[in-house]
This record gives structure tokens, C-alpha cells and sequence, in this order.
């Protein structure tokens, strides 16, 4: 692949992602497509095999980005206690980080392909399970250097913290009121402090 060809497709995958997160898979049709990249569909298709394959490349790119800004958030300084927190200063802020894509992709694209869309699907749980894996990482370090007690295995609680997280982004969507959000965080960093000591 050429160098331009490479810039066209990373601009095309740039440019849809946000607008296959919005509307869907079923929900955005190619003169969405061609009018946000102005570009022909011959020239979109011509860098993809077909729209599935677009759509996928898309949610890659969402869940790439954010993937790696949990990994920094993760990665920061500090106990695991000080990572956890940090993830969870992070979701505060998450609807305003999901805003430029068009809200949050695991939870738009999760919904929306359930029922029309097994590759996309099957995308998004590996996400989830990519996400509580790296949770339960952090938890079972600080288990293992005795900074923090967990009621239950590490990758249990990683899953009961990211349900709540994704619970709370569900409610915070739906309604369009970020309480949820903010006070789901405030409840959680409550429950961390107490819990995990």
C-alpha cells in the first residue's frame, strides 16, 4: 500500500468513525459517508472490502483510542489503589470524552449491532473483556504487593466495577443527565476506599 493510499484510508476511518458510532451500522447509509469524507463510494470502497469492513475499521479506531487512554490512566504512579482511582477520575469525565466520537463506542455500536451484526459484536465483548482484564491486572498487582483486600477475585470485582461504570454511562446517555454518571463515580470511589483497604 502506497503511502497515499495509507493517508486516504486512515482519513476515511477517521472521518466515519464518529458517524457509524452515532447512527449505526444499519443507521448510516453511504451518502452519509461519501458526504462526510467527500469522496466517491467508488473511492471509499476501493481502500475497503465492503461497509462491514468499514464499520469495523471504525469501531477499531474508537476503541483504540480509548483503550489507550485507559491504559495512561492505568498506568499512572503510584499504588494500584492511586490506578484505580485515576480510571475512575477518568469515567467522571468519560460522556465529554466520548462527545468527538459521537458518544461511547462500546456501549452505541454493542447495542446497535446485537441483532444485525456478529463481526461488530463480537468486537465489542472482546473490548469488554479487554477492558475488566486490564482492571483485574491492576487489582491482582496490588493484591500481590499487599496494598489493597478484595472480597472476591480480582477479575470479579474488575467485572462488577466496569458494569457499574457501563450501567451509569447507559443511564447518563438514555436520559441525556450526567448525575448518573457523576454520582454512579462518587458511589464507587466510596466503595473502592472502603472495600479494597
Amino acid at each position: 500500500m502506497t503511502k497515499k493510499a495509507e493517508r486516504t484510508t486512515a482519513y476515511i476511518i477517521e472521518t466515519v468513525a464518529p458517524i457509524f458510532n452515532k447512527y449505526g451500522y444499519v443507521g448510516t447509509s453511504m451518502s452519509d459517508l461519501t458526504e462526510a469524507t467527500g469522496l466517491t463510494k467508488g473511492a471509499i470502497y476501493g481502500n475497503f472490502e465492503n461497509k462491514e469492513a468499514l464499520a469495523l475499521s471504525a469501531f477499531e479506531y474508537n476503541r483504540n483510542h480509548l483503550l489507550n487512554v485507559i491504559d495512561e490512566k492505568l498506568g499512572v504512579q503510584g499504588s494500584a489503589l492511586d490506578k484505580v482511582f485515576s480510571l475512575l477520575r477518568f469515567y467522571r469525565q468519560y460522556d465529554v470524552f466520548t462527545l468527538p466520537f459521537g458518544g461511547c463506542p462500546i456501549l452505541n455500536v454493542g447495542v446497535d449491532a446485537q441483532n444485525n451484526n456478529g463481526l461488530l459484536a463480537a468486537a465489542v465483548k472482546e473490548t469488554i473483556k479487554e477492558i475488566e482484564g486490564k482492571i483485574a491486572l491492576v487489582l491482582e498487582n496490588g493484591v500481590n504487593r499487599g496494598e489493597l483486600h478484595l472480597p472476591v477475585p480480582p477479575l470479579q470485582f474488575s467485572k462488577q466495577l466496569f458494569t457499574m461504570l457501563m450501567g451509569a454511562i447507559s443511564m447518563s446517555t438514555m436520559t441525556r443527565d450526567r448525575k448518573y454518571l457523576v454520582n454512579t463515580i462518587a458511589y464507587l470511589e466510596q466503595l473502592v476506599q472502603k472495600e479494597l483497604r
